[in-house]
């Protein structure tokens, strides 16, 4: 006999909580091995392919592609058994039903290979062996073939849901997202009243979404003839307290907010904060955007920064540059010469390469220099991580560099490559842009930013000529150390820049 296996969207490390479904590599009814990647998701790091550690038939798939699903909620679910084992390279010798997952290589957090999981059996009695899907609904066996009478009641379902009247549920709610809970919970929506347009039935985000958007424009309508509608979005007024406004953008105090999450103006006004349009753009804060976007905030919030910047003449660091390339070998990039300066000044100036330890409240030096760059991709800005930075030579960092910026544009970056930095490289000079106040990459300490390179105006050995010149800051944590410290460091990184034969004497 068959039996029906969950399986779950496993911690895929550094702490993730949530990813987002963006391509499923199986179909329901499709025949999956152990291990075989079944879909892939973006999570706040990277792209990852995730692999079932279950062999045999897919019976659900839960969440569309550009769904966002917490980490510990189903993923899919897979029947394995006497029709199934043959896909499946642990289903032989002699295992009982369910154990191929005992085999699978692939060791995902939650989901061990020494170990059986819990067994669940989900088959529909009397189905000579075919399996049923597996949905919300769990526990409840559906007949085969629907009744003339239930399909008229699910066109009824639909009309109500269409007009906005609730569709009251028996028995267990059927949803298993806790994301989709708290909405419903935030906006003070019955989950028994919605009609769930996925796989059983099962109510998802949209169909929570869907039901406010609804309710919400019932409740503008009503608003509309006692007051008029104003209001920023709820998200974007969570916590903005008592938010007033007025015909010239302040004034009349906003109201509570309504089932759409906007507030409603009191006193009305036409000011620059009196209502979003309806065909306003909204992007979601999620994945490796979402990651950054928390990053930022965090390290605004909790590190106490100070920037300090000085120009520099570039014409000597281009020449020797031109010159290593033009003896043969591997290319070398500016970037990398840039990332050269950066552990040679580190090494000067260890306070740099640092984190502080908040609940220890103890700046920790660290001992290895694990250089990140910034990176501008389709999906974002990512920092790739160059292990060891301060062990290669120019050459090294050139081809490592290289290695990672290609990875990153193809999203194939492994959590492992964009974790745990210690400093950060910014060539926002790329952008044609001069100069910037960069924010720190939380937990590190500094981050050296780089601006373009272009022909200026320069005294030069007494006598005004056109150069190279660029612009370099840096970004520094006031915690590790003080203004003599990041001033040194940013000095020797311009005389590196002006004087490449400075270099030499640490290399």
């Amino acid at each position: 006999m068959a039996v029906v296996r969950e399986f779950t969207l496993p911690d895929l490390g550094e702490g993730l909580t949530e990813a987002t479904v963006v391509r499923w590599l199986v179909e329901v009814g499709e025949v999956v091995a152990v291990d075989q990647p079944v879909v892939e998701v973006e999570t706040a790091k990277a792209l990852v392919d995730v692999p079932c550690p279950y062999g045999g038939v897919v019976t659900a798939r839960f969440g569309d592609e550009g769904s966002e699903l917490p980490v510990g909620s189903p993923l899919l679910t897979v029947a394995v058994g006497t029709g199934a084992e043959a896909a499946s390279p642990a289903g032989g010798g002699g295992k009982d039903d369910g154990e191929a997952a005992e085999e699978s290589g692939n060791v995902l957090v939650g989901y061990g290979t020494s170990a059986a999981a819990a067994r669940r059996r989900r088959v529909r009695p009397g189905a000579g062996g075919d399996v049923g899907t597996a949905g919300p609904g769990r526990g409840k066996e559906k007949p085969s073939g629907k009744a003339v009478r239930e399909g008229e009641q699910e066109r009824e379902r639909e009309r109500e849901q269409e007009e906005g009247r609730g569709v009251w549920q028996d028995g267990p709610v059927p949803v298993i997202s806790p994301l989709v809970r708290r909405l419903a919970r935030e906006h003070g929506l019955d989950l028994r009243e919605i009609r769930g347009t996925g796989p059983e039935g099962l109510i998802l985000r949209t169909d929570v979404e869907r039901a406010v958007s609804l309710r919400g424009a019932a409740a503008a309508d009503e608003a509309a003839g006692v007051g008029g509608v104003g209001g920023a979005a709820g998200t974007a007024g969570a916590g903005a307290g008592a938010i007033t406004e007025t015909g010239t953008g302040i004034g009349a105090a906003m109201g509570p907010r309504t089932a759409t999450g906007k507030r409603t103006a009191v006193g009305g006004g036409s000011g620059a904060y009196g209502g979003l349009p309806e065909e306003a753009e909204r992007i979601p804060l999620r994945g490796m955007r979402g990651a950054a976007a928390e990053k930022f905030r965090r390290s605004r919030q909790e590190i106490p920064d100070a920037t300090c910047w000085v120009d520099a003449d570039a014409t000597e660091l281009l020449a020797a540059r031109r010159e290593m390339n033009a003896a043969g070998g591997a290319k070398v990039s500016l970037l990398a010469l840039l990332a050269r300066v950066c552990t040679a000044a580190l090494a000067r100036y260890p306070q740099l390469n640092a984190t502080v330890d908040l609940e220890a409240n103890e700046i920790v030096r660290l001992p290895a220099v694990h250089l990140g760059f910034a990176a501008q991709t389709d999906r974002g800005l990512v920092v790739p991580v160059v292990r060891d930075a301060h062990r290669r030579t120019a050459e090294g960092l050139s081809a490592e560099m290289a290695r990672l910026t290609e990875a990153a544009r193809d999203g194939a970056l492994s959590l492992g490559e964009l974790t745990h930095g210690t400093f950060t490289l910014n060539n926002y000079g790329v952008f044609g842009v001069d100069g910037s106040t960069p924010i720190i990459n939380h937990p590190e300490a500094a981050m050296l930013g780089v601006g373009r390179i272009t022909a200026k105006p320069w005294v030069h050995e007494g006598e005004l000529a056109v150069r190279q010149v660029v612009q370099l800051s840096l970004t520094f944590d006031h915690r590790v150390c003080d203004g003599g410290t990041a001033g040194g460091f940013l000095r020797y990184v311009a005389d590196c820049v002006e004087r490449p034969a400075v270099l030499l004497r640490t290399v």
